[in-house]
């Protein structure tokens, strides 16, 4: 017996010697470059697939497409990748079951840890026979165990004591399940008292689930229960589909340290001789691939269904947004239209300001305005407050705006009758709140920079005169002021403004009044970005599942 680092064999056997291994065999060439291609191609759009609305079987999904990867990746590659290494027999079994004594005795030696000490197999060993030393391969199995080899292993073939699989240790029942996805055969062991327990059981079904070969051994049989335990067993294989399962029944020799008797282990012995030899291992190596191959369109189909159904679902949200926006959006424009904001503190503001500094006093002959220019930087130093009055105003109506989107949405998607994935989507007060405040303060500063143009074209020399005097009357500042008091609906404000602007006067509102309107839509708009973004991602695209039923396609001209 010999520890082996298998490194070395691995790179060797992917060169030159391996592919002639694998030409040798007419099984292996049945399941040629094309599965290999198709196989890896499959786990590519598999590890690409996510499900990111929480809807009902995304989480079983999910777990599906995992262990769909599991099995590519610990398996189905491997082994199609190097069809000449030998077939992987995994010994597995409960705590107790005395799957690592089976084991040392197939071997006729002491090579794994065997007690009464729980969890009693720590770790892993993997033997092959010295003559199958050029075609061993790094894989799953390998990484995780203490590989050697050994001359009672049957050439041809590798055997696996695994850690028991319902360890007390999380990591001993992971690298269980990891080991059986990567072997080719399963030994199940259990024993006359524990075969009756559901984990036999539901390891069996994901053996067969997957299409592994399976044998099982039942072990510490009590001789004068032999025939009865034997035949309610059978009886139990038949039930679960299971009547082609291999059984060995190893009889209870009592107390015992050490290994069991040769003649004890002889039916499991033999039949792994039976199994020896590269054409004989292959047989076992291709029919559970062609058993794996089998069952992955089911798991494929399901985990494409899935997606299928995260893209309806994201259509269903899309619509949801599509519906309840615009509601919001015309109420948002007509409240502009209408003036809305320029009720309670901006009319207070406009009555001190007229009231204190009378701004609205001006002398109009001939539809122009006359003033001096030092009562012209008077005014607009008053008007200074009403330009503060205007922009916080409008800057809360802004934000009031894109509060009662945010509501409408989060009514649609997770209200009453919540929508399935629309809690994954849908806006969050604390997490929006600040991108709101600054979405309105930008809108607010452009709009009031609009004002500003118009008050920069009404003073240039080419200008009417009354457009001109207007701006010599109250000031850039104190003009823009009026402008924006007027567009947000004061009426007092419009009538000044129209006093002394005349004919100017309408088209300047018109164009500040449709451009706040147009911003209040903007701020309803952009509360659904964040929850249209979510959607617009590649998992929820319509083609988001072409790649899966492409690869189904393929595998289904293979079976």
């Amino acid at each position: 017996m010999r520890t082996r680092d298998v490194a070395t064999g691995a790179q060797s056997a992917t060169g030159p010697g391996g592919v002639a291994g694998r030409g040798r065999a007419e099984q292996g060439e049945e399941l040629g470059v094309t599965v290999f291609d198709v196989a890896r191609d499959l786990r590519r759009d598999v590890a690409a697939v996510e499900l990111p609305l929480a809807i009902d079987g995304a989480d079983e999904a999910a777990a599906s497409r995992d262990r769909l990867l599991t099995q590519l990746d610990e398996h189905l590659l491997p082994r199609l990748k190097e069809l000449s290494s030998p077939a992987v027999v995994v010994v597995a079994g409960s705590t107790g079951a005395g799957k690592s004594t089976l084991y040392n005795s197939l071997l006729g030696e002491e090579v794994s840890q065997a007690g009464v000490l729980r969890p009693t197999t720590r770790e892993p060993v993997l033997a092959f026979n010295p003559l199958d030393a050029d075609v061993i391969v790094e894989g799953p199995a390998t990484r995780v165990s203490r590989v050697i080899d050994h001359d009672g292993v049957p050439r041809g073939t590798a055997l696996l004591d695994a850690p028991d699989l319902d360890s007390l240790l999380s990591e001993n029942r992971e690298t269980a399940g990891l080991l059986l996805e990567a072997a080719d055969l399963w030994l199940f062991v259990t024993t006359a008292s524990r075969y009756g327990d559901a984990l036999p059981w539901k390891a069996l079904s994901r053996a067969m689930e997957r299409g592994a070969s399976v044998a099982m051994v039942l072990n510490r049989v009590p001789r004068e229960t032999l025939t009865t335990i034997r035949g309610d067993l059978l009886q139990r294989l038949r039930d679960h589909g299971m009547d082609g399962v291999p059984l060995f029944v190893v009889p209870d020799v009592g107390p015992h340290e050490g290994l069991l008797d040769r003649s004890v282990v002889a039916p499991v012995a033999r039949w792994l001789t039976m199994l020896a030899g590269p054409d004989r291992s292959r047989a076992v190596i291709v029919r559970t691939l062609k058993g794996s191959l089998a069952a992955l369109p089911s798991w494929v189909t399901g985990v494409s269904d899935a997606v299928e159904q995260q893209i309806e679902a994201a259509q269903v949200l899309r619509d949801a947004v599509a519906a309840a926006l615009p509601p919001v959006r015309a109420q948002a424009r007509e409240s502009v239209l209408r003036g809305d904001s320029s009720r309670g503190s901006l009319a207070a503001r406009w009555s001190q300001i007229t009231g204190a500094d009378k701004v609205d006093r001006v002398k109009v002959r001939g539809g122009v305005v006359r003033s001096t220019r030092r009562r012209g930087r008077a005014r607009d130093v008053a008007l200074g407050p009403l330009l503060a009055e205007v922009r916080a105003v409008v800057r809360r109506t802004l934000v009031a705006d894109g509060v009662l989107a945010h509501d409408a949405l989060r009514a649609a998607l997770v209200g009453t009758r919540p929508l399935p994935g629309g809690a994954a989507v849908a806006p969050d007060a604390e997490e929006t709140a600040d991108p709101r405040e600054t979405a309105a303060d930008r809108h607010v500063d452009e709009w009031a920079a609009r004002a500003d143009e118009v008050v920069a074209g009404l003073g240039r020399p080419d200008a009417a005169d009354a457009a001109r005097a207007a701006v010599k009357a109250f000031g850039e500042n104190g003009l823009a002021a009026l402008l924006l008091a007027a567009a947000a609906g004061s009426d007092d404000a419009a009538a000044l403004v129209r006093t002394t602007l005349a004919d100017t006067a309408d088209d300047a509102l018109t164009a500040l009044t449709s451009d706040l309107a147009d911003r209040a839509e903007a701020m309803v708009d952009r509360e659904a970005e964040p929850v249209l973004a979510a959607l617009d991602v590649p998992a929820l695209a319509p083609d988001a599942a072409v790649g899966l039923r492409l690869r189904l396609a393929e595998l289904r001209r293979l079976m």
